[in-house]
């Protein structure tokens, strides 16, 4: 039986982990949310520019998904 804590960094479709930040909403609301949450982050958001982030991104990368739960936590 898999913890519903058990997560891992891995690469994620925006859709997947934006759904794990927030699982009672749409997954369209779920993504406007995580992304509203990265670029309000300045630092954040800087960081993960530096990893070849931009807006429009359908998939995290293992290293920028080790990135966002730094600052935002695991979800």
């Amino acid at each position: 039986m898999e913890n519903e804590n058990d997560f891992r960094i891995r690469t994620y479709t925006k859709r997947e982990l934006a759904c794990l930040y927030c699982p009672n909403t749409t997954a369209r609301c779920a993504i406007r949310t995580l992304t509203r949450w990265i670029k309000r982050n300045s630092e954040l958001y800087a960081e993960l520019l530096l990893t070849g982030y931009h807006a429009r991104v359908r998939t995290f990368m293992p290293r920028q998904v080790g990135i966002i739960v730094r600052y935002l936590n695991e979800p």
